[in-house]
């Protein structure tokens, strides 16, 4: 009997031990050893406490097929819609989710500026100013200005060149109208150069300074890279041209609604001349035979 006892709380503490996540733990009273059951500490004091952790499913390739295959039948549907607003409102849609997404893109590459740091600038006299105009437009050394706009590499340039010459010119090619004066202010920021000119062939001549002292790192931290100032440059042209095609897709649509306008007006007025002339059909009838009866 003590045997049959003994096997039977032995396989319930088997059981226990291995078939649950309770932990065993040996305490000793007294010079009597007890066994106790805890619970596990990923259970007590997990990351997870009070948090249900949402298990991720796993769908196949092919579920993911179809999804994608659905919803370009569905596109493929208001492509192809008879109704011409359906197709509008499409367009409209797929490029405003488009815009978003690149404002999204173009939020990563702003560079926070660096604390501006005290400086003096430096007075020039108006001779000073024409002489070093003067000898800018002769000297042959300048900093070409791209679609990458102002970056880290353009102030460097300019740096390297203030090595040798006292000027350097700065011509900046595909350039909107207005934005070199925005340019100017940035790169005499950036450089602590003097804006001595700007052409309206969108050139700007620089003077380094009376004690211009070469820094160290003559590529400012908080600018961008010329990889980084490319792929910018492609999302602000992208972002111009979803912006333009968003305007023109509202007009289209606000043309399409006064169209419907004008052509259920047209018809409503069809239709009340169709009741006075059916009208006046029908009086001009009614006369006719009254004029009958008399002469009968």
């Amino acid at each position: 009997m003590l045997t049959s006892n003994f096997s039977l709380k032995r396989k319930k503490w088997q059981h226990e031990r291995f078939m649950s996540n309770a932990l065993v733990n040996l305490e000793t009273e007294n010079g009597i050893v007890k066994f106790g059951l805890d619970e596990p500490a990923s259970k007590v004091n997990g990351r997870g406490r009070g948090k249900q952790v949402r298990k991720y499913k796993k769908r196949s390739k092919k579920a993911k097929i179809n999804e994608l295959r659905l919803y370009r039948l569905k596109a493929k549907k208001k492509m192809k819609s008879p109704n011409p607003e359906v197709r509008i409102r499409y367009k409209l849609e797929k490029a405003k989710r488009k815009e978003e997404w690149l404002i999204e893109k173009l939020r990563k590459f702003e560079v926070p500026k660096a604390p501006q740091q005290v400086y003096d600038p430096e007075s020039l006299t108006e001779e000073e100013k024409f002489y070093l105009k003067r000898t800018g437009e002769k000297r042959k050394n300048y900093v070409p200005v791209g679609r990458r706009g102002v970056f880290g590499g353009v102030v460097l340039n300019m740096h390297l060149h203030w090595k040798r010459h006292e000027t350097v010119k700065v011509i900046f090619t595909p350039c909107r109208p207005g934005q070199v004066h925005v340019y100017a202010e940035e790169l005499a920021r950036l450089s602590k150069g003097i804006v001595i000119d700007i052409k309206p062939d969108n050139t700007i001549i620089f003077f380094r300074g009376k004690n211009y002292v070469r820094p160290k790192v003559m590529s400012p931290p908080d600018t961008l890279s010329k990889q980084n100032a490319l792929e910018k440059y492609r999302f602000e042209q992208s972002l111009e041209h979803t912006s333009q095609f968003i305007e023109r897709m509202e007009k289209e649509l606000e043309d399409y609604h006064n169209h419907l306008k004008l052509y259920r007006k047209d018809q409503n007025i069809i239709t009340e001349n169709d009741s006075t002339i059916d009208q006046n059909i029908v009086a001009d009838d009614s006369t006719a035979s009254s004029s009958d009866e008399f002469y009968d």
